[in-house]
């Protein structure tokens, strides 16, 4: 049976970004006509973009010299920047739930102005610095995998960059999905590191929950690890995902959309700290004892490949 002349297209794009259907999925979620796993559906994605962020090629490299300079003992920081960057990416996402406001917005309007400039500007210098790294990582990672010149590789990363972004413009579901699935191919490329190179698991599990730090450098690369994992334009960006997403109506429906929002983001951040874990563990496993040095991505790229072979080191590194 065809619905009716006046009924709008399922997939029609609302003024909040998010499809008709995605909203009355959410709606029948507060009215308590949809449970179990299915209702999660509807309200997971904003801290699934957010944990983009945690598993970049700052966190990468950071890992890396975690276990050249601290062998698994690293394991507890990575641990504990895990935990705090969900806390604050929770925050942030009850921000944008609970004002219907992001964190921009709030500190614009609550702060004094000189503050506000610096913080302006303050954000301006790391999102570059930040998308240095990124833009970097990708061609890097294009110019492993096929085998192309730097120069290309930036230029595809460029392109496939906007045509993602771009999916936007259908509205959040898109973009979330794509996002979704490199984050499922990271994971998946990191289980298979862990089969072909298996770390002491006993000393990864002891080292998650018992720090060791011995001298200055323990303590700096420790810092290190956690700022590479914290970074303030995820906090900015799950802000805004969920400010708009789905209206409450009432404050049963805001504390129903805070406990969906906690729940992904314990999930999703959950397992990008499983990914930078599982990339501490490989590099034990696989660098061994190394000169200093080798945790340079060139070199350590290279190093890969007697353990986990070529194909392996270059899905492992176009991350």
């Amino acid at each position: 049976m065809s619905p009716p002349l006046n009924m709008p297209p399922v997939d029609l794009v609302l003024s909040t970004g998010t499809t008709l259907q995605t909203e009355l999925a959410a709606r029948d979620v507060l009215d308590g006509r949809r449970k179990g796993l299915r209702a999660l559906l509807p309200f997971a994605g904003p801290a699934i973009i957010a944990s983009v962020g945690y598993m970049d090629p700052g966190n990468f490299v950071t890992n890396i010299q975690g276990r050249l300079h601290l062998r698994l003992r690293v394991a507890v920081g990575r641990a504990g920047g895990e935990l705090v960057a969900m806390l604050f990416q929770a925050m942030s996402a009850k921000l944008g739930i609970v004002t219907g406001r992001n964190l921009a917005e709030l500190c614009r309007e609550q702060l004094p102005r000189p503050i506000v400039i610096g913080m302006w500007i303050a954000s301006e210098i790391a999102a570059m610095a930040t998308d240095i790294a990124e833009f970097l990582g990708g061609a890097l990672g294009v110019s492993l995998l096929f085998h192309v010149s730097l120069l290309c590789g930036l230029t595809v990363t460029g392109a496939v960059t906007f045509a993602i972004l771009q999916l936007d413009k259908r509205g959040f579901r898109p973009l979330e999905l794509v996002i979704g699935t490199f984050v499922g191919i990271i994971g998946l490329s990191c289980l298979c590191e862990l089969v072909a190179a298996p770390p002491d698991w006993r000393a990864a599990l002891f080292h998650t929950v018992v720090p060791e730090l011995r001298d200055r450098s323990a303590v700096t690369l420790a810092v290190g690890i956690v700022g590479a994992t914290i970074m303030p334009h995820t906090l900015y960006l799950h802000s805004g995902l969920t400010q708009n997403r789905t209206a409450a109506r009432n404050n049963r429906e805001r504390r129903g959309l805070l406990r969906f929002s906690n729940r992904e983001v314990v999930v999703a951040l959950g397992f990008a700290g499983l990914v930078n874990l599982a990339i501490v563990m490989m590099s034990s496993s696989v660098f061994g004892k190394l000169t200093p040095g080798y945790h340079r991505s060139c070199v350590a790229y290279h190093m890969l490949i007697p353990a986990l072979g070529s194909a392996q080191q270059a899905f492992f590194w176009s991350h």
